[in-house]
C-alpha cells in the first residue's frame, strides 16, 4: 500500500488521516483546521525533542543498572548499596512533603461509585458499543451463560428450566443478603407495591417492607403495579424487571423477569495494547469509533445467525423516584481513553527532520479534540472532563512531561486549564518505586492509578536482566516485590487523598471463559482496596458487580489508611531464582508454555491485525492475551537464555513445536495462515522468534517496536 502525504506547514500528513480531521473530527467544533494544525505543527515540533530526550534516559540508565549487576555479580546482594546507586543515577528520586490530589470536576462514577472498569479495543465499534451499553447487564443472562452456575447442560443452547431456577435462586439469594426483607425471604415473594414512596413486598395478602427502605430508590410503572423496582446499596443500583408474560418468569410468583444490575461504572477504550494500530489507516479507523462515541452517533451493523443487527449507544433510564418525581440513571458507562505511552512512533505524520512523529502526542491531540463534541453534549462526562488513561510512563520526569503535553493540548484546543484529566498506569518499576512523585507533577489532572502487574512483571525483568535467572512465571504472583507492589499503590493513593476522589484501580481478570473462579477470586482486589478492577467482558462486569454490593470500598479504605505501609526494600526485591536447580524437563515446559502463548497471541496480531484477543494456552485454557503478557513470556525466555539455562537451538526447535499445536488450535478459522511447516516463510512466526532471541536489547522490554515493524511488512 503506497501511502499519499500532503504537506500541512512543516508537516507531512497522510491524506487518509488529514481528512479525517478536517473533514469529521473538526467538523462541528469551534476548532477549524487551520487552527488546529498551526497549533499541533508548533507543539510537536516543541515537544518531540523532549520525547526522545526522555526514552534516551530510559536507555542510559537501564545501561547503568545491567553494568551495576555486572560488576556485583560475584558479591553478596548490598540492599543499601543497590539503593544508594540507584538514587545517584537518578532512578530513584526522593520523597517530597505530604499532600492530596486538587483535581476538580470529576465524574461521580471516578469519585463515589466503586465498581468494575471494562477495557475494550477501540478499534471494535461492536465491541466498544457492547462496552458502553454494559453500564446495565442482565444478571441473570450472565448467570445462566456462565460456569457460576454448575449444571450437566451448561453450554446447552437448548433452555435448562433446571439451570434456570438455579439462576433465580442464586439472585434471589443475593436479594437476601443485600435488601433483605422484615419477616420473609426473597424466595417467597408474590409482588410489589409502593405506598407513600415506600416499596411494599407481597406474600399473598400480606405486605412486607425492606429492612433498609432507603435502599428503594424508584420504580416503572403503576404504584400498585409496578414493572420495575429500582434499589440500590453501596451506590450501586439494581433493577428488578417484573413481566409475569416472559419465559423466564413462568415459575415466578411474583412475575420477576430478570434483574439488571449495573455494571461497567466506567470503561477505557483502549488504543493501546489491545489494538494493532501501525499506521494511518490503523489509526483513523480507532480515532473514528472513539469521535462516534464522543458524538453519540456511533452505529455497528452486523449478521448473527442470519439476522443483520444494529447497535448503537443505549439511552438513560427513566424511572419514578420514591418522592415521586420523574428521574433519570445514567445509561452507559463513562468513557476514558486510553493513548499510546511516550516510546513509539507513527508514520502518519513526518517531521520537519524526517523523524516521525511521537504517537502519543498525537493521540493526546485527536482523542482529545473528539471530547469537543462531548463536553458540548454532555452525553459521557456530565462534568466537563476528558479522561486520558496514559501508560508506560517512568517515573516523575515522564509524568511531568505528560502534564506538558496536556497542556499544550488544551492551549491549542481552547480548553480550560485541567480539563484534560489524567489516570497513570502504575506499571514500570521506575513508576512504582517514585509514585507519590509520580502523582505530585498530576495532582490537579490526576483522576486515576491503577496497578498493571502483567506489564510490571515484564519490566521487572527486563530491568534486571544481568542481575541473574529469573524465577518461573508462575511463582512471580507469590513473590515479595509484586505484594509490596500492589499495597504501596493503594498506600499512596490513600496517603495522597484518593479516597472519594479518585479511582485506584486493579488489573485484568484473563480467563474470560472461568467466571466461577473470579467470583472466588476477584473480591480480594475489593479487600485490597481497589474502588475498580479490570474486567475482560461485559459478563464479568456484571459478576464482578456482585463483590461491590458485598464490601464497602470506602470504609475499607478506613481500614487500611491504618495499617503499616508497603517498604521500599521489598519492592526493589529483585525475583531472581535462589539457587536454581530446575530439570531439563521443567525448563523445557516453562519454556513451551511461554512460546506456545507468544505464538498463539502474535501470528494473530501480525497476520491479522487482531491487538488482542483469547488464546488457549498449552492446556487450552483461553486467557485473554495483549501485549503485556507478550512481553513477560518474551522477556522470561529472554533471560533464562541469557544466563544459559537454554540455548538458541532448543528455544527455536519448541517455538517450531508450538507453531504446530498453535496452527492446530486455529484450523477452524478460515483467515488463518499456518506457520508450520514453512516456519521462515511466515512473518508471524520470524516476529515470535525475534521477541526472544532480540527480548534483551528491546527498549525496557517492549514488544511494540517488532510487533509495529512486522505487522507493517505484512500489510504491505
Amino acid at each position: 500500500m503506497k501511502e499519499k502525504f500532503i504537506k500541512i506547514n512543516n508537516l507531512s500528513v497522510d491524506k487518509i488521516l488529514a481528512d479525517f480531521i478536517d473533514n469529521e473530527l473538526l467538523l462541528g467544533t469551534n476548532i477549524s483546521p487551520k487552527k488546529f494544525w498551526d497549533g499541533f505543527d508548533k507543539v510537536v515540533h516543541e515537544l518531540a525533542p523532549k520525547n526522545r530526550e526522555l526514552l534516551e534516559i530510559r536507555e542510559t540508565i537501564q545501561k547503568e543498572i545491567d553494568l551495576w549487576h555486572k560488576k556485583n555479580k560475584f558479591e553478596d546482594f548490598n540492599l543499601e548499596d543497590y539503593k544508594k546507586f540507584l538514587k545517584d543515577i537518578g532512578y530513584l528520586k526522593e520523597e517530597g512533603s505530604e499532600f492530596k490530589i486538587e483535581t476538580k470536576n470529576l465524574d461521580t462514577e471516578i469519585s463515589s461509585i466503586a465498581g468494575p472498569q471494562l477495557v475494550v479495543p477501540i478499534m471494535n465499534a461492536r465491541y466498544s458499543l457492547n462496552a458502553a451499553n454494559a453500564r446495565w447487564m442482565s444478571l441473570y443472562d450472565s448467570l445462566y451463560g456462565t460456569d457460576v452456575i454448575e449444571s450437566e447442560e451448561s453450554g446447552s443452547e437448548k433452555y435448562d428450566p433446571l439451570r434456570g431456577e438455579q439462576v433465580i435462586n442464586y439472585a434471589r439469594d443475593f436479594l437476601n443478603k443485600h435488601f433483605p426483607i422484615n419477616g420473609i425471604s426473597w424466595r417467597e415473594i408474590s409482588g410489589f407495591e409502593v405506598h407513600d414512596g415506600n416499596l411494599k413486598i407481597k406474600k399473598d395478602k400480606d405486605l412486607f417492607d425492606l429492612k433498609q427502605n432507603e435502599k428503594f430508590t424508584g420504580f416503572r410503572g403503576e404504584a400498585l403495579k409496578p414493572t420495575a423496582v429500582i434499589l440500590n446499596n453501596n451506590n450501586l443500583h439494581l433493577e428488578i424487571i417484573i413481566n409475569p408474560k416472559a419465559f423466564s418468569a413462568a415459575q415466578d410468583a411474583a412475575g420477576i423477569s430478570d434483574i439488571i444490575i449495573e455494571s461497567a461504572i466506567s470503561t477505557i477504550c483502549d488504543h493501546e495494547d489491545s489494538v494493532a494500530a501501525v499506521d494511518a489507516e490503523d489509526k483513523v479507523a480507532c480515532y473514528r469509533n472513539w469521535l462516534g462515541l464522543m458524538k453519540g452517533d456511533l452505529v455497528s451493523i452486523f449478521e448473527k445467525q442470519g439476522k443483520q443487527l444494529k447497535r448503537k449507544l443505549n439511552p438513560d433510564r427513566s424511572y419514578i423516584s420514591n418522592s415521586g418525581k420523574n428521574m433519570k440513571l445514567h445509561g452507559r458507562s463513562l468513557l476514558l481513553v486510553r493513548n499510546v505511552g511516550h516510546l513509539m512512533t507513527n508514520p502518519s505524520i513526518i517531521l520537519n527532520d524526517g523523524s516521525e512523529v511521537p504517537e502519543g502526542i498525537l493521540d493526546a491531540f485527536i482523542t482529545s479534540a473528539a471530547c469537543l463534541h462531548d463536553l458540548k453534549r454532555k452525553g459521557n462526562s456530565r462534568s466537563g472532563s476528558i479522561y486520558i488513561v496514559k501508560p508506560k510512563m517512568h517515573g516523575p520526569d515522564e509524568t511531568a512531561f505528560t502534564d506538558i503535553i496536556f497542556g499544550k493540548v488544551e492551549e491549542v484546543l481552547e480548553l480550560e486549564k485541567n480539563t484534560i484529566k489524567c489516570g497513570i498506569m502504575d506499571e514500570e518499576r521506575r513508576t512504582s518505586a517514585n509514585l507519590k512523585e509520580c502523582i505530585r507533577t498530576l495532582k490537579h489532572r490526576v483522576f486515576f492509578i491503577n496497578t498493571g502487574f502483567l506489564d510490571r512483571t515484564g519490566d521487572e525483568m527486563h530491568t534486571s536482566m544481568e542481575a541473574g535467572p529469573m524465577i518461573k512465571k508462575g511463582d512471580m504472583k507469590k513473590s515479595k516485590w509484586i505484594e509490596a507492589y500492589e499495597n504501596n499503590n493503594v498506600d499512596i493513593g490513600l496517603k495522597c487523598g484518593f479516597s472519594g476522589v479518585a479511582q485506584i484501580g486493579k488489573g485484568m481478570w484473563a480467563m474470560p471463559d472461568k467466571m466461577k473462579d473470579m467470583m472466588e477470586q476477584k473480591i480480594g482486589h475489593l479487600n485490597s482496596g481497589a474502588n475498580c478492577a479490570w474486567v475482560p467482558s461485559p459478563t464479568a462486569a456484571a459478576l464482578h458487580a456482585l463483590h461491590y454490593h458485598e464490601i464497602d470500598i470506602f470504609k475499607k479504605h478506613e481500614e487500611l489508611k491504618s495499617r503499616s505501609s508497603a517498604k521500599l526494600d521489598d519492592l526493589l526485591d529483585i525475583p531472581i531464582a535462589d539457587r536454581p536447580n530446575w530439570s531439563v524437563e521443567e525448563i523445557e515446559n516453562e519454556i513451551s508454555n511461554s512460546a506456545q502463548t507468544i505464538l498463539g497471541y502474535v501470528v494473530r496480531w501480525v497476520d491479522q491485525g487482531v491487538g488482542c484477543s483469547k488464546v488457549p494456552d498449552i492446556n487450552n485454557v483461553g486467557l485473554m492475551e495483549d501485549r503485556a503478557t507478550l512481553r513477560i513470556s518474551s522477556q522470561h525466555i529472554a533471560n533464562w537464555l541469557h544466563h544459559g539455562y537454554c540455548s538458541n537451538k532448543q528455544v527455536l526447535e519448541i517455538m517450531k513445536k508450538m507453531a504446530k499445536v498453535v496452527d492446530d488450535q486455529n484450523k477452524n478459522d478460515p483467515n488463518y495462515e499456518n506457520m508450520s511447516p514453512k516456519y521462515y516463510k511466515s512473518i508471524a512466526f520470524k516476529a515470535a522468534c525475534e521477541l526472544i532471541f532480540h527480548g534483551k536489547s528491546q527498549p525496557s522490554g517492549y514488544t511494540e517496536p517488532l510487533l509495529h515493524l512486522n505487522r507493517i511488512i505484512k500489510k504491505n
